[in-house]
């Protein structure tokens, strides 16, 4: 086969990459950084980080293989993503790391300011990557301030991290946020019982109004800001994308309100699946687009790796794919159960 249908291929693997990792790594941010409002008590921190424990650092495999498909895939993008974007893509790590720590270290000291301690950090170093990573993607899609000469191998880039901060890379980061909070509150509502279970519920269906007016203002500021809409208009079929991320939002609130809760939270799934999707369609072929000259595009033609390292990433992926996958369903199948207070309190292995 021809190369370029091996760079399409890994295009779409990377855009479904980060889809999943949103999908799962969202609620543990979500309720990670929703812990201080929704619980009342140590023991309830307790009930939401057991909540959290089997499964968060599963979930992160996902992001280091959309890392690693970027850098074996994409050279030329993963090296000037991380060389550009150093600084905040460096803030990023260390609150991801602070984050897996904080819920192994909150109880190994019986003290009330350490655990408080901690607590502040995992809300911290929960709401940084939400809202990082909503900041990043809004300023891929609104085009990075770079030049590229790819004859020269001369790669100039103008911006800072100050600069990301920019109106639209915030409305984005805003969304982000807005997604992981609804989507943690609907895992916490289904993953705990009694007082707390209702308390995430209820927040939960109060956070699904700030969301839905952020996500018209993004979808609205996307067609001055981007040329996301460029592929939709071209081929209107592709409008199927944004219209089943809309359709589930709104199914999300429907079944909140009736109290199918576990429905509830299957499509917010979709919903931040296909709100990826949204972005990687409007995307392609570009990965990162330059917001100073389109020549200097980084699209999947000019930055992919050669045709034999696509085709062994492919058939390595045709293997390993399924089989994360699997385990992520038996995980997901083992800790099915809502966690209580009795379970917590009387097992000593829990967090």
């Amino acid at each position: 086969m021809d190369i370029s249908v091996f760079q399409i291929i890994w295009f779409v693997l990377w855009g479904v990459l980060w889809a999943v990792y949103f999908m799962l790594d969202g609620f543990v941010l979500g309720t990670g950084f929703l812990a201080g409002v929704l619980a009342k008590n140590d023991t309830e921190k307790r009930v939401l980080i057991n909540t959290l424990g089997p499964v968060w650092d599963g979930n992160e495999v996902w992001l280091i293989t959309a890392g690693g498909a970027t850098f074996a895939a994409f050279p030329t993008t993963y090296a000037l993503m991380f060389s550009n974007l150093y600084s905040a893509l460096i803030l990023l790590l260390f609150a991801l790391i602070v984050r897996g720590v904080s819920f192994e270290f909150r109880g190994k000291v019986d003290s009330s300011a350490w655990k408080q301690t901690w607590d502040k950090a995992m809300i911290v170093s929960s709401f940084l990557p939400a809202l990082l990573f909503g900041v990043a993607f809004g300023n891929i899609f609104k085009g990075i301030p770079m030049r590229n000469d790819f004859a020269a191998l001369s790669f100039n880039y103008d911006g800072s991290l100050i600069g990301l901060l920019n109106p639209y890379g915030l409305v984005t980061g805003i969304l982000f946020v807005l997604l992981f909070a609804v989507h943690g509150a609907l895992y916490a509502a289904i993953k705990t019982t009694g007082d707390l279970s209702q308390r995430a519920g209820a927040l939960a269906g109060k956070l699904w109004f700030p969301l839905l007016v952020v996500a018209v203002a993004f979808l609205g500021y996307t067609y001055p800001a981007t040329k996301l809409y460029d592929n939709f208009l071209k081929a209107p079929i592709l409008l199927l994308i944004p219209l089943i991320a809309v359709v589930s939002l709104l199914l999300v609130k429907l079944f909140a309100i009736k109290g199918a809760l576990h429905k509830a939270f299957l499509f917010s799934c979709l919903t931040i699946v296909f709100v990826v999707f949204t972005g990687v369609t409007g995307l392609f072929p570009n990965l990162i687009p330059s917001s100073l000259d389109p020549a200097s595009n980084l699209t999947i033609f000019n930055s992919s790796s050669s045709l034999l390292t696509l085709q062994i990433m492919t058939i390595v992926a045709l293997i390993m794919v399924p089989t994360v996958i699997c385990y992520k369903i038996w995980v997901y199948r083992v800790f099915r159960a809502p966690v209580r207070t009795e379970d917590v309190l009387g097992d000593p292995q829990a967090y």
